[in-house]
C-alpha cells in the first residue's frame, strides 16, 4: 500500500489534461480514409510519436500501430500509478489488474488457437501487476493447462483450475474467461470493504464501488447475450458474477434468452434508466452482438462519464479516463485492422465505440 494521503485533486487535473489530447471523432473519420502507413504518420503528429518513432525501426504497418498503442496505454497507466498516492494509489492500482486478466484471455485464446508467440505479444497490454518474466513464461507454454501452473500462488489460480475441468468438457473458452472476470471483480469489491485503511461505504469509496457494480452489470448483460446466442445448453447462473444491481442469477436465467427483456431490463433499472437514455437508444437499435456489446462499451462510457461529472474530485475521473483511453486504442486498432483486411468505411464504422 502506498502511504500518505490520497490527492485526487493533482491526479484529476493530470487526467484532464490527458484526456483533451484523446482523438475525437473527427480524428477517426479522417483515419477511417487512411491505410495503415499513413494511420502510423498520423499518430506521428499525436501523443504517440515516441512510441512510433521508437518502434518503427523495428515494425511496420498495423504491427507498428499495435505495439505503439499498447507500449502508450501502458505509459498512461502507469503514469497513474505514479501520480497517486496514499488511498488513491491502491483503488487504481487494483483496478489496473484487469490487464492481467486482459492479457490473460488473450494468452489462453493464443494457445487454442496456436497461435505463434510474437503474435500474441502484439495484443498484451503491460500495465497489470503480473511481472514480465511471468507473462513471458505464459506466452512460451504449449497448453492452457501448464499455462494454468505457471499461475501458481497468484489469485487467478484457484479458479482456472476448477474452471479447467469444464473447459475440457466444452472445449470453449467461456468457462475460463468468466472465472477470470469473476475473480477479478469479486476479489476487488472485497478488497475495497475489507482492505488495510478500507473506509465506510460512503464518499469516494461508495463512488468507487457505484463504478465498479457498473462495470459487472454490463459484464452481466454481455454474458447474457453472449449465452443466448451461443446456443450452447450452458448454466447462466454459472457465468453470473456477483456484487452488481442490476441482475441476480434469477434474473439472468430469466433473460438469457430475450433480448427486448433485457433492454427493459436495464432500462426500467432507476439507476441506469436515468442517466442512459441515449446508450438505451442504441441497445435497442443493435441487431447483431457486435453492435450490443458496443452499445453497452458506449452505456459505461456514458455511466462513468456521469459519475465523474457528479464526483469531480473523486476517483471516478481517473477511472472514466482510464475507459476512454482503452477505447480509443481499440478504435485506433480496429480501424488499422479494418483497413488492413479491406474492409470499407462503413463496415469500419460499425467497430468503433463512440460516444
Amino acid at each position: 500500500m502506498s502511504a500518505g494521503a490520497s490527492n485526487p485533486e493533482y491526479v484529476n487535473a493530470r487526467v484532464r489534461s490527458r484526456r483533451a489530447s484523446l482523438f475525437s471523432d473527427e480524428d477517426y473519420r479522417k483515419l477511417i480514409r487512411m491505410g495503415p502507413s499513413e494511420i502510423a504518420r498520423f499518430m506521428e503528429e499525436t501523443e504517440y510519436e515516441r512510441e512510433i518513432n521508437e518502434l518503427g525501426t523495428r515494425f511496420s504497418g498495423v504491427d507498428l500501430i499495435e505495439y505503439a498503442l499498447n507500449r502508450n496505454l501502458a505509459k498512461h497507466f502507469e503514469d497513474l500509478i505514479d501520480w497517486s498516492q496514499g488511498r488513491l494509489y491502491d483503488l487504481i492500482a487494483r483496478y489496473l489488474r484487469k490487464f492481467d486478466v486482459w492479457n490473460l484471455k488473450t494468452i489462453f485464446r493464443g494457445i487454442y488457437t496456436d497461435t505463434a508467440p510474437e503474435e500474441i505479444r502484439t495484443d498484451l497490454i503491460r500495465a497489470g501487476e503480473l511481472d514480465d518474466r511471468t507473462v513471458d513464461r505464459l506466452i512460451e507454454t504449449d497448453t492452457i493447462e501448464d499455462a494454468i501452473e505457471v499461475l501458481y500462488g497468484t489469485m487467478y489460480y484457484e479458479a482456472l483450475t476448477e474452471a479447467f475441468e469444464e473447459y475440457e468438457e466444452t472445449g470453449a473458452l467461456v468457462p475460463l474467461e468468466n472465472a477470470l472476470d469473476r475473480e477479478f471483480y469479486e476479489n476487488l469489491l472485497a478488497d475495497v470493504s475489507r482492505g488495510p485503511g478500507a473506509e465506510p461505504q460512503e464518499g469516494p469509496i461508495a463512488n468507487y464501488i457505484e463504478f465498479l457494480q457498473a462495470e459487472i452489470d454490463f459484464r452481466n448483460a454481455r454474458n447474457a447475450l453472449r449465452l443466448a446466442r451461443s446456443g450452447a445448453d450452458l448454466d447462466p447462473a454459472a457465468y453470473y458474477i456477483d456484487g452488481g444491481v442490476l441482475f441476480d442469477e434469477s434474473d439472468l436465467n430469466r433473460l438469457v434468452g430475450d433480448y427486448d427483456a433485457l433492454v427493459d431490463h436495464i432500462s426500467e433499472n432507476r439507476r441506469y434508466g436515468d442517466r442512459l437514455s441515449e446508450a438505451l437508444d442504441q441497445l435497442r437499435d443493435a441487431d447483431s452482438l457486435i453492435q450490443f456489446e458496443h452499445a453497452l462499451d458506449a452505456a459505461l462510457l456514458e455511466y462513468s462519464d456521469t459519475l465523474s461529472s457528479i464526483y469531480p474530485t473523486s476517483v471516478s475521473a481517473v477511472l472514466s479516463y482510464i475507459l476512454a483511453k482503452e477505447r480509443e486504442v481499440e478504435n485506433i486498432r480496429a480501424i488499422a485492422r479494418g483497413r488492413e483486411v479491406g474492409l470499407d468505411e462503413n463496415e469500419i464504422e460499425e467497430e468503433l465505440v463512440v460516444l
